[in-house]
C-alpha cells in the first residue's frame, strides 16, 4: 500500500498498472463509510501476496487526482491496468464484494475449494472448509446457510474470530433473530412496536436493529427506523 499525491500519481499509479494491476481508493478522514472500506480493501488486496497494488488517496489534499476520476461521491474505488481504468465501485461494499472485485484482476488458477465455493450448497461448503479451514469466504457463506436453517450456535462460532464486517452483522442478526424471522407479513407494525419499547427493553433494541441489519441499507426502512431509534434514544 503507498500513499499516493497528485505530484507521485503518474509514477504511483500509472506506471505502476503496466507492471501490475493498481486499485486506487480514494477516501477522506471525514469520510464514515471511507473508514469502514479501507480496512477491507487493504486486508483484500495485502492477501494477494504482490500481485495487485493498492493506492490510496486523500481528496481533500489531492484535488487534481480527484478531479481526474471525475469523483462526485467517496469512497471511490477504481482499478487499472497498462494506464486504464479497467472496474470501479462507489461506497462501502462488503467484503465478499470488494474480494471479487480484487481477484478479477488476476486471473487465477481456479482450485478444488473455489469449485466448493461455487457449488454453494451446505455439503460443499463444509468440504471446503475440511481442505482449508481458514477460508474466510466459506466460514461466511456456511455461517449464513446455517444461521437461515436456525442452528444459531453454529451459525456464530463459524464467524468468531473473523473480522467485523457487514457480512458478519449480518449473519449475526440472522443467528439471534432465526429463520423465517423477517417474514413481510406486518413488517411496520413489528418495527413500530419494537420502536415502541427500544429505550426501556434491550431485547427490543437489539430485535430491531437485528432486523435493520438484515433489511440493509439499500431498504428505505433502514434509514428511517435508524434515524427514530436515535432520536428516541437520545
Amino acid at each position: 500500500m503507498v500513499d499516493v499525491t497528485d505530484a507521485t500519481f503518474a509514477v504511483e499509479v500509472l506506471e505502476r498498472s503496466e507492471k501490475v494491476p493498481v486499485v486506487v481508493d480514494l477516501w477522506a478522514p471525514w469520510c464514515g463509510p471511507c473508514r469502514t472500506l479501507g480496512p477491507i480493501i487493504e486486508r483484500v488486496v495485502g492477501s494477494m501476496d504482490g500481485a495487485v497494488a493498492l493506492a490510496k488517496v486523500n481528496v481533500d489534499e489531492n484535488p487534481q487526482v480527484s478531479a481526474a476520476f471525475k469523483v462526485q461521491s467517496i469512497p471511490a474505488v477504481f482499478a487499472l491496468k497498462n494506464k486504464q481504468v479497467v472496474n470501479s465501485f462507489v461506497g462501502a461494499l462488503p467484503e465478499s464484494s470488494v474480494r471479487e472485485f480484487v481477484e478479477q484482476l488476476v486471473p487465477a488458477a481456479r482450485s478444488e475449494v473455489d469449485d466448493l465455493l461455487d457449488a454453494g450448497d451446505e455439503a460443499s461448503l463444509r468440504e471446503a472448509l475440511e481442505i482449508d479451514p481458514a477460508s474466510e469466504r466459506a466460514k461466511l457463506a456456511l455461517a449464513e446457510l446455517v444461521a437461515e436453517a436456525g442452528k444459531a450456535d453454529e451459525a456464530l462460532t463459524l464467524i468468531e474470530g473473523l473480522p467485523e464486517s457487514p457480512s458478519t452483522r449480518r449473519i449475526a442478526a440472522l443467528a439471534r433473530l432465526g429463520p423465517g424471522a423477517l417474514s413481510s407479513d406486518g413488517m411496520e407494525n413489528r418495527l413500530d412496536g419494537l420502536l415502541e419499547h427500544a429505550k426501556e427493553d434491550h431485547a427490543s433494541r437489539q430485535e430491531l436493529l437485528d432486523i435493520l441489519e438484515i433489511l440493509g441499507p439499500e431498504d428505505p426502512r433502514s434509514s428511517r427506523y435508524r434515524k427514530l431509534l436515535s432520536a428516541r434514544l437520545y
